[in-house]
């Protein structure tokens, strides 16, 4: 019986030594070397490499419409009585710095077509308002004090102008096809103007894209700048304004794609030949651009930022956080006190690390010196050489022999934040489960942050909803609405055509589908020849049919309005079955 005792002990103590009993629930591993796959390899420009290391910006939104009480302008309020006479574009930058961001997007022209610039294409603009006496600059102001600071400048002018009659989403069309080239000319002078006298700009944006050409003006002021929609678009929307990327979320794209100036993450795509990184904007107040009394007191809160950073950020994006002067010109107290706890729980957690290394290969590891307790570890490509890395998992250890899984994951890129259950190591190491080509490991980081809140919802081998990874996107549907049978919704004389306004059905810029079905999204009707109408004028490019599916795809990019009649669409059906019900629904990332 001793006999028997003194071999279980042994037995027990050989059993132990082979796992940390600190370390409960352990999936013990062993390093095989990673499936290598045949990949394009598409490959970044420096200005791209530049503009992802920033990480975050911030937008400034300030327009007549913050006087006037909506989102999007309507020239109701006078404008020789606006006045910010207390406007101070230092503490615009302040509040910049103090959660992060290294570069200021200010909204020079949003969609009423106030400019705040003295322009000579525009009499709404800065020049008849009451601020300084209508001397004022808001752009040169900034543009000098950004600088002054070390803080890089994007300048955002809007394709459409109510003064004009280009109207809101259609990417600078007009509404009278006779205006269009008055207009053209128009735009182009706004943008040589802001392009030739305020210096360099970062990054340009195009919200919504536009059909205007900007080539030649781009290349002679902006060459090196990053593009936010149009043809000459070299970063994509995230395709929806709640602050989230989806999980993986390649960089590169495929080049047809990403020509049409509307690519969004759901184009990512590992073996693209375009390099279009993603950028993830959302607003500081839910959901508001732009300052008004009604909405001051709806900040969002540190938990939602938190998340919207690890979303962002930690899935290889850039955080684009808005900011929302008042009517005084000043951000509210109240979102610069949250933009500083913003910044300091960032800086709390990431500003320096336990330990990190680089390397390169499949296996990468980080020889802590001791025993260490560690809950984060960040993970960052050398994105000079592409995204090479097309599965992965983080092992650790705490006797160099044995090695236990501590997370899997997908993408990496730019940077992956991989939060997880505390766990014991003495080493840790990236091991590469496929590839592209050789990893090439900017950063290997370790943390302890020792926060119980789950900002990531990550969970080991799973995406966020708890599925394998091999299903793909954390793609998600909400707000599934029954439109109405389609019965009522028949093109006047036309059998088989259908026309449906969508005005009051949607209420915020993103990525919608429209399907036709007698049992929600099973074995939907079949459409063809889509058409959207945004303020009465078929627009294309925004809308297209999943043929797989069986659902038509909507990219609303423009701030709802919900006027009836500003959001219509058209198309055929295969079936003229009446009984049917149309069904939309929006298209999230969680």
């Amino acid at each position: 019986m001793k006999r028997i005792f003194f071999i279980a002990a042994i037995f027990m103590i050989i059993f132990q030594s082979c796992k940390n009993n600190t370390n409960p629930n352990l999936d013990w591993v062993t390093a095989e070397e990673p499936k290598t796959i045949k990949s394009n390899l598409a490959l970044p420009s420096q200005a791209q490499m530049d503009w992802q290391d920033m990480e975050q910006t911030m937008f400034i939104c300030l327009d007549p419409c913050t006087w006037e009480g909506v989102e999007q302008g309507n020239h109701t309020y006078p404008i020789e009585k606006m006045n910010p006479s207390k406007l101070d574009v230092n503490q615009w930058i302040d509040a910049a710095e103090a959660f992060g961001a290294k570069m200021v997007l200010f909204v020079a022209k949003h969609s009423s077509g106030f400019c705040w610039w003295q322009t000579d294409t525009s009499e709404y603009s800065v020049k008849n308002t009451a601020y300084k006496d209508g001397q004022g600059d808001v752009l040169k102001e900034l543009s000098d004090a950004c600088k002054a600071r070390g803080m890089k400048l994007g300048i955002y002018v809007y394709p459409g102008d109510l003064t004009y009659g280009a109207y809101l989403g259609g990417a600078g069309r007009t509404k009278d096809p006779n205006m269009q080239e008055a207009y053209n000319k128009v735009y182009r002078q706004q943008w040589e103007e802001v392009l030739s006298r305020y210096g360099e700009a970062t990054e340009i944006w195009f919200d919504g894209n536009c059909i205007i050409p900007l080539e030649d003006i781009k290349e002679k002021y902006a060459p090196n700048a990053i593009v936010f929609g149009s043809s000459m678009a070299n970063i994509r929307w995230v395709g929806n304004e709640r602050g989230i990327a989806p999980y993986p979320a390649w960089n590169s794209v495929k080049k047809e794609d990403g020509a049409t100036g509307m690519a969004t993450a759901a184009h990512g795509d590992p073996n693209g030949d375009l390099w279009m990184p993603l950028e993830v904007n959302t607003t500081l107040k839910d959901h508001y651009w732009f300052w008004s009394p009604e909405n001051e007191g709806k900040l969002k809160s540190m938990d939602n930022l938190m998340e919207c950073y690890y979303k962002s950020v930690g899935r290889g994006g850039l955080f684009l956080l808005n900011s929302a002067p008042d009517t005084t010109g000043l951000i509210p107290q109240a979102d610069m006190k949250l933009y500083k706890q913003l910044g300091d729980e960032i800086r709390k957690r990431f500003s320096k690390s336990i330990k990190e290394t680089s390397g390169k290969g499949w296996l990468v590891e980080l020889d802590l010196g001791k025993e260490t307790q560690i809950d984060h570890v960040i993970t960052m490509e050398d994105i000079t050489y592409g995204e090479r890395v097309r599965r992965y998992a983080i092992d650790g250890t705490t006797d160099g022999k044995n090695w236990f899984k501590i997370v899997e994951g997908i993408s990496i890129g730019h940077k992956r934040i991989d939060k997880f259950d505390p766990v014991h190591v003495t080493k840790i190491r990236f091991r590469s489960l496929e590839q592209a080509a050789e990893p090439i490991i900017r950063k290997l980081a370790v943390y302890f942050v020792n926060d119980p809140k789950d900002y990531n919802r990550f969970n080991s081998t799973k995406d966020d909803y708890g599925r394998d990874y091999s299903t793909g996107v954390s793609k998600e549907y909400l707000d599934l609405k029954e439109i109405g049978t389609i019965e009522q919704f028949h093109f006047e004389g036309e059998k088989q055509r259908f026309k449906i306004d969508l005005s009051s059905h949607i209420d915020r810029p993103g990525l919608y589908e429209l399907f036709v079905s007698n049992d929600e999204d099973k074995n939907p009707n079949k459409p063809s020849n889509v058409s959207l109408f945004l303020q009465g004028v078929e627009t294309p490019g925004f809308s297209k049919v999943d043929r797989v599916f069986s659902r038509i795809e909507l990219n609303i990019t423009a701030h709802p309005t919900m006027e009836e009649n500003s959001i219509m669409v058209e198309f055929d059906l295969a079936d003229n079955i009446s009984s049917e019900k149309v069904y939309l629904r929006k298209v999230v990332y969680k």
